[in-house]
């Protein structure tokens, strides 16, 4: 016997509880299509919003007198059991009935016969499940729109301490020019900033109502999709019913923008592991964020910004899964849209970790090496944009300042000294406009006081863009 065949036994227990549809169908399905095509194991996380939903929709059909108020009684008293035994822990799902909808629609009739087969009337799980799935993400957009700005606050007070901190800015990673630390962070909070636009942005076009386009084509009912869409909170309606059951752009929009989340996330745990290597040594990260090993005693593994970095790929492969699931669909609706979840749930799972412990991270567990830094931005001649821009001010066209300051970092170099250590004479050799307030720009807090228009590192602008991306989070 093939070893997906049904035994007699499971063939007669598969016809006593038939799938909702299976009246056109002459054999039940085997053990392996049942295996293979449920999603119940993962779409269960539904059943709050696919609960609603029906609610919702019988509340709709009783006001259009599709259904009786006594249908609909029943509909709710029945709706209430069932949530509570999900509540619970305690509800019985089948893979059988394949996913959370007919699970529920199966239970909802045990418990009041007729009424709960009426339910159905008027719509389809092609447009109920792109119900539940809208009003699931639009619940987890909040949630992680509150976790970014509760990182974008430990982010701020980490910042309002080291206003004052120096260290090197990097290009190319090499030492560029002197900055705050507090600037550098400024930096995450603004990148964070747009992640919480895009979020929020995205949540508009997530929460338009698809209820009411049934399988494909609308439905001949009387129905109020305006009603429901009141009822559960959508600000608008998916206008045509085709494109409403088929869509997924909301989810890979919200793909792209968690994506993005976690690029700018692994961005700062890169920093975080090169700051936290003694050859940088700006930070340490407390012990209970990090690990050792099996073998060298004495390593302290950056594990958290490590996992964070990682998980990055995990999230902006779901984003590439979903854009390839939706490429060659033809409309409407196709089976291959079970595949959305998934990824859609491990992305928000997986962003919403990776918020939350970096927030811990932030918040209570670095530790700034000020002198360190401040060390680190004496190297590499971090002034010499300033030297240039003195001269400029002195009168010497900014290329010639360029090739003057060039030359004298090569002197320094020479002599094995940063470019501020140079001896004012040595300085005049390469310019004659140089004179004895030179040192006043080549200072590491000279250089970075001088940067206080809008966006720059100077302590004064850094402390009002701070106030400012407080007043914006509201705290």
């Amino acid at each position: 016997m093939p070893s997906d065949a049904l035994t007699p036994d499971a063939a007669s227990s598969a016809s006593d509880s038939p799938s909702t549809w299976s009246g056109r169908f002459a054999e039940p399905m085997s053990e392996r299509m049942q295996r293979f095509n449920a999603s119940v194991d993962f779409d269960r996380r539904l059943a709050a919003c696919d609960i609603a939903g029906s609610r919702a929709h019988a509340r709709m059909l009783a006001a259009q007198r599709v259904i009786s108020s006594e249908d609909l009684a029943a509909i709710e008293r029945g709706l209430d059991e069932i949530e509570g035994a999900i509540e619970r822990g305690e509800f019985d799902w089948q893979r059988a009935l394949e996913d959370v909808h007919f699970n529920i629609e199966r239970r909802l009739t045990e418990r009041v016969g007729d009424a709960g087969k009426r339910l159905h009337t008027a719509r389809s799980r092609n447009d109920q499940v792109a119900t539940d799935l809208r009003l699931w993400l639009r619940g987890a957009i909040d949630a992680i729109d509150g976790a970014i700005v509760a990182l974008r606050r430990a982010l701020l007070d980490l910042a309002l301490q080291h206003v004052d901190t120096i260290m090197p800015g990097f290009t190319h990673m090499q030492v560029a020019q002197p900055v705050t630390f507090a600037h550098h962070l400024m930096a995450y909070d603004a990148m964070l900033a747009r992640d919480g636009e895009r979020m929020r942005d995205c949540r508009r076009r997530v929460n338009r109502l698809p209820l009411g386009s049934a399988a494909l084509a609308g439905t001949s009912f009387p129905i109020d999709r305006e009603a429901v869409a009141h009822e559960l909170g959508f600000d608008a309606l998916a206008p045509n019913s085709l494109d409403a059951v088929s869509d997924r752009d909301f989810a890979i929009e919200f793909e792209a923008a968690a994506a993005l989340v976690m690029v700018h996330l692994s961005r700062f745990a890169e920093e975080l592991v090169l700051w936290s290597n003694p050859r940088f040594g700006f930070v340490t990260l407390a012990d209970r964020f990090c690990t050792g090993s099996s073998i060298m005693p004495q390593k302290k593994n950056p594990d958290v910004p490590e996992l964070v970095r990682g998980k990055s790929g995990r999230v902006i492969g779901h984003l590439v899964s979903l854009l390839v699931l939706m490429k060659a669909q033809p409309l409407a609706y196709n089976k291959d849209n079970q595949e959305d979840k998934e990824p859609l749930f491990d992305t928000v799972d997986t962003l919403a970790d990776c918020l939350a412990i970096m927030t811990d991270l932030v918040r209570s567990g670095i530790g700034v090496n000020a002198e360190r830094m401040r060390d680190a931005a004496r190297e590499g001649h971090a002034t010499a944009t300033d030297l240039a821009d003195y001269l400029v001010r002195k009168g010497v066209p900014f290329r010639d300042a360029h090739e003057a300051v060039a030359r004298a970092v090569r002197e320094a170099e020479a002599r094995n000294v940063d470019l501020a250590a140079l001896p004012l004479d040595v300085l005049r050799q390469f310019s004659s406009h140089v004179e004895r307030d030179v040192f006043d720009v080549l200072t590491l807090e000279g250089s970075v006081a001088s940067r206080s228009h809008a966006g720059g590192t100077a302590p004064t602008t850094v402390r009002a863009a701070i106030a400012a991306a407080r007043r914006d989070i509201g705290s």
